[in-house]
């Protein structure tokens, strides 16, 4: 007997088809990869119903629960609601009980950030589910990663937009005792931004890269985080078959607001520019730029941005790496 499904529909849908005819796994959104327990127990419920009793973790910090009829599709669509509601997912509402309603921008990944994490400069899993609610629901291309610190455990640098934690250091000289803690820490495990001079640190600000280290590594607390939350966004890394690379600093010590309206900006761009010829609406947002420019990029990018006087904008920015079309 045969199957009448529209895979087309089933893939907007977040649904993966499977190589086994009529069969699918449903894709479920974590922002940030962070969620009530109570999730664990919907999606369980989904697999064991309708699915072959098995989930697999995604390297986007979803839920794909294998082995579903795709005949089944719309009555896991129902149950999948609770879960969306759960874990806070922007959802059209005339796709209520329908699902998700898009599946081209990929869910915003992050590291455990700081309500766990020591070495975290922000909380990401907040972050993640800010950008989600400005971005979603959408069908472009788009890969956006929030990680606590340059330590970088989200991988930020192989997205499209990578956002990573920084912080101001704040040196107190009356708490320091020249125990040099921050500066072995700072050379072994960071930058060497710092120094011992007359009993005191000196902090390179040139140098240092607002990694946290000296303060996780201070016995006495002259070192503490700045309240002012600062970001490092790292754009255009990609994986994939042709020309992987990694990201490039485009703005050093910036703000939370100025890096959302980029993302939100960037997508006007890639609505104006994206090849007509691309497969469902799906081309990087890297690849369009080296067709367009980099400057052109930044047009979209940086309008109505009002950068803080201390954001270290790169004007120009190049990336590197293997290029199989320039290869014979």
């Amino acid at each position: 007997m045969g199957l009448d499904i529209n895979t087309k529909k089933a893939k907007k849908n977040a649904w993966r088809i499977s190589k086994k005819r009529g069969f699918g796994a449903s894709r479920v959104r974590v922002p940030g990869g962070y969620c009530d327990a109570k999730v664990l127990g919907m999606v369980q419920e989904i697999s064991q119903k309708y699915g072959n009793g098995y989930v697999h973790l995604t390297t986007r910090q979803g839920f794909e629960i294998e082995g579903i009829h795709l005949e089944d599709m719309e009555e896991v669509n129902k149950l999948l609601q609770p879960v969306i509601e759960k874990v806070g997912i922007n959802q059209n509402a005339e796709d209520k009980d329908k699902g998700y309603s898009a599946s081209g921008t990929r869910n915003i990944s992050a590291c455990i950030g700081n309500n766990v994490c020591p070495f975290a400069n922000y909380d990401t899993a907040t972050l993640a589910r800010r950008i989600d609610k400005e971005i979603f629901p959408n069908d472009l291309h788009f890969k956006v990663a929030c990680t606590g610190c340059s330590n970088d455990c989200a991988k930020a640098r192989m997205h499209d937009f990578g956002i990573i934690g920084m912080t101001m250091p704040q040196y107190d000289p009356n708490r320091c005792v020249s125990c040099n803690a921050c500066v072995k820490g700072c050379q072994s495990l960071s930058v060497g931004a710092l120094r011992m001079d007359n009993y005191k640190i000196v902090r390179d600000e040139e140098k240092c890269i607002g990694c946290g280290v000296c303060i996780t590594k201070c016995p006495t607390r002259a070192w503490t985080r700045s309240q002012k939350k600062y970001y490092k966004l790292t754009i255009m890394g990609r994986t994939g078959k042709k020309n992987p690379r990694l990201g490039k600093d485009f703005l050093i010590w910036a703000d939370e607001e100025n890096i959302v309206k980029i993302i939100k900006n960037t997508y006007n761009f890639v609505e104006d520019n994206i090849s007509p010829n691309a497969p469902a609406r799906k081309e990087h947002i890297g690849y369009i730029i080296d067709r367009v420019g980099f400057e052109k990029f930044k047009e979209y990018a940086l309008k109505d941005v009002e950068l803080l006087p201390e954001t270290i904008m790169n004007k120009t920015v190049y990336w590197d790496g293997i290029h199989f079309d320039n290869q014979h």
